[in-house]
């Protein structure tokens, strides 16, 4: 896909001069960290992530070496399981002869549009009702382009179905559910790129359920014990850490088996392995500035472990809305906020990394709204294609 660096370089100008700060900030601990042979994880949401085509970009990074792992939603391994992207068609589902009591919010069908070649693939592993897609597509309705997979038919169902056989092969093998739908995924999804350069692609258990029957499966792959430590593993090994778009971290990044904020202690006396956050850059890119307020209470006065010290809610004596992921991000010593937009940030980010490691990206998201965005989402839908079901057994 063409890059138009000269976007970015405005996108870069348009930031507030503070704005512009932390993204350098960030962006020199990321470069600093890489050069010393150190690992970058990157801790993703679903939503925005997808959208905005950071799952994408964050696959073209890992390609190159600069992302050494990563964790995410049930929901972002069941889109990337379906091709990131569908451009669907949404028609009145009673039309259809379906009940409006077994149709969505609104009543609405969803028909993914593919081509010829992709139906024909789908057509030889289940029955597909073929008079159902034409039918719907010869009705009024809207053609849009969203996460894929999820409600559309056929490519929904197909991700349901897959999901129980991949479930299957996982408890065969004794391994995640994310390393064997990896093994069939696009090399250009953040799951398909992480089996390819074999670093660790995992879900974490606060985003376990979502993606209908992926998050099922996914869940009952291998149990919570293993989980938590494989992903205790990866951040252990992290110089660098970067939050995306993600909700409930504070369960992520320092979890049951992490010291220097407290939730590892016991753990730690009873001789299992952990780990410490200490030292560690914790990057997180959120649109709520009151993580930024949060942190400049902290660095300023110690807000924040006053209140933990004291036993007092952190809500009242900063008298701000504190969500949990705040508090441990904000004691961290090397931590960075950077209040602002996903679809924004991140292209700028992978062109400034770009610049100072002298790699060349293949791939850069844009902002959904803009044209090159609208320009990208197009090539997702048309390029990046579903798990090859055959590979999976390989």
């Amino acid at each position: 896909m063409n890059s138009n660096r000269e976007l970015i370089k405005q996108l870069y100008n348009d930031l507030q001069p503070s704005g512009r700060e932390t993204v350098d900030k960030a962006v020199d601990r990321i470069v600093e960290a890489k050069k010393r042979q150190g690992k970058v994880v990157v801790v993703t949401g679903s939503g925005p992530n997808l959208h905005e085509g950071v799952t994408t970009l964050l696959a073209e990074l890992i390609d190159k070496g600069v992302v050494d792992g990563v964790t995410t939603s049930s929901a972002v391994v069941a889109h990337e399981m379906a091709g990131v992207l569908d451009e669907v068609k949404r028609v009145d589902g009673k039309q259809l002869g379906f009940s409006g009591k077994n149709l969505p919010r609104g009543g609405i069908f969803e028909i993914t549009k593919m081509s010829p070649e992709l139906l024909d693939q789908l057509k030889r592993e289940m029955i597909i009702d073929t008079g159902l897609i034409e039918k719907a597509l010869l009705l009024e309705g809207d053609v849009i382009i969203k996460a894929a997979g999820n409600m559309a038919y056929p490519m929904g169902m197909r991700t349901e179905n897959l999901a129980k056989e991949i479930l299957f092969i996982a408890k065969s093998k004794g391994l995640p559910f994310e390393v064997i739908a990896g093994a069939g995924a696009d090399e250009r999804t953040m799951l398909g790129a992480a089996t390819k350069k074999n670093i660790p692609y995992l879900v974490t258990v606060p985003q376990l359920i979502g993606g209908g029957m992926v998050g099922t499966a996914l869940a009952d792959s291998i149990s919570i014990m293993e989980r938590t430590s494989r992903i205790a593993e990866m951040m252990s090994s992290a110089d660098v850490i970067i939050e995306s778009a993600v909700a409930l971290t504070q369960e992520i990044h320092d979890g049951p088996f992490e010291t220097y904020t407290g939730h590892g202690i016991w753990s730690n006396w009873d001789g299992y392995p952990t780990y410490s956050l200490e030292g560690k850059t914790l990057i997180r890119i959120d649109l709520d500035p009151n993580l930024k307020k949060a942190w400049d209470l902290e660095k300023g006065s110690g807000t924040v472990q006053q209140a933990i010290d004291k036993g007092m809610p952190k809500t009242k004596s900063m008298d701000i809305p504190f969500r949990m992921e705040m508090s441990g991000f904000a004691r961290l010593e090397k931590s960075i906020p950077i209040v602002g937009d996903i679809g924004i940030i991140w292209p700028i980010m992978a062109h400034l990394i770009e610049q100072k490691l002298g790699i060349q990206l293949d791939f850069i998201s844009y902002p959904q709204q803009t044209p090159e965005g609208m320009e990208m989402r197009k090539w997702i839908v048309q390029h990046i294609l579903p798990v090859k079901k055959e590979r999976l057994y390989l």
